[in-house]
């Protein structure tokens, strides 16, 4: 596996070489100071060029980059789809290597640049001081926002309403219904309500990252585990477990956020949703009624 090192050598080497392109720019995961650095990470680079369409009209030269596993042409994918996309302004290919490293490597005409909402970018070469003076990359933007008492309420809302449709399915055994209305719409209010616990604990200074992966970082590892068992279960019994996991997970936090707010927890909302998924848990699948 080529280094670091070596790579970077090669990604603004080919800049250095070639007078189309006139800068280099990194963002992504490797700019980011906190997070910690794996095997895994992609190298996300912008190439700032006179032009685009020679580069994507000749895809040979991204063959100086290595030995390809796989590749995708995101911009490519979304014309065929009928998505409105501009090569002119953006083209890009995302790259598995064979030696396990993986390019995300774009290309954008100078005229296009625009670098000042992305506090993550860091600028590795620059021909003709083109790009705008960036301050040392920071997460700021990710991090963990308190929350208003309105995004609360509705956060707690969303949560016990939207149970009323796990039950549903559960109690119908359409399971893998259930699984997506847990993993796109139920726990995601769970996990912004543990956020905003790691927020106020932290002064809202940290990001649990993407799909709250960094969220063990800061969470007592009992509270990690319990929230980890929510993403189990094949069966319908097993998934009613994990749904009373997350139950107590919220009603043990929910409260605490609606203290740090200066605003009540809507406790009753709370009772009334939990007695009613044990009321369909109890339900016999040859009622006829409820």
């Amino acid at each position: 596996m080529r280094s670091e090192q070596e790579m970077y050598d090669l990604i603004i080497g080919t800049a250095q070489e070639d007078g189309r392109i006139r800068a280099v720019y990194m963002n992504g995961s490797r700019t980011n100071p906190n997070v910690p650095k794996d095997l895994f990470q992609d190298y996300d680079i912008v190439y700032v060029v006179t032009e685009t369409k020679p580069f994507y009209a000749d895809r040979h030269w991204i063959d100086r980059f290595g030995e390809r596993l796989s590749m995708q042409l995101p911009d490519e994918l979304d014309r065929s789809l009928g998505k409105e996309v501009d090569f002119d302004k953006c083209y890009g290919w995302l790259i598995q290597f064979a030696d396990g490293n993986r390019l995300d490597l774009h290309v954008e005409p100078v005229w296009n640049v625009n670098m000042k909402g992305d506090k993550l970018c860091r600028v590795l070469l620059d021909k003709d001081s083109i790009l705008p003076e960036m301050p040392c990359p920071t997460d700021e933007a990710y991090r963990v926002k308190k929350p208003t008492e309105a995004e609360y309420y509705a956060v707690c809302n969303e949560f016990w309403w939207c149970l009323n449709n796990v039950a549903k399915g559960l109690w119908r055994e359409e399971l893998p219904y259930v699984h997506d209305m847990m993993s796109a719409v139920v726990r995601p209010q769970l996990i912004r309500m543990l956020s905003w616990k790691i927020g106020f604990e932290t002064d809202f200074g940290v990001s649990v990252g993407k799909s709250a992966k960094y969220m063990y970082r800061w969470l007592k590892p009992e509270i990690w585990k319990r929230f980890l068992y929510t993403y189990g279960g094949v069966t319908a019994e097993e998934i009613w477990e994990a749904v009373f996991i997350m139950c107590d997970l919220f009603d043990e936090t929910a409260p605490e956020i609606g203290k740090r707010l200066g605003c009540g927890y809507r406790e009753e909302e709370a009772g009334n949703s939990r007695l009613w998924l044990e009321r369909v848990r109890n339900t016999p699948k040859d009622a006829k009624e409820i």
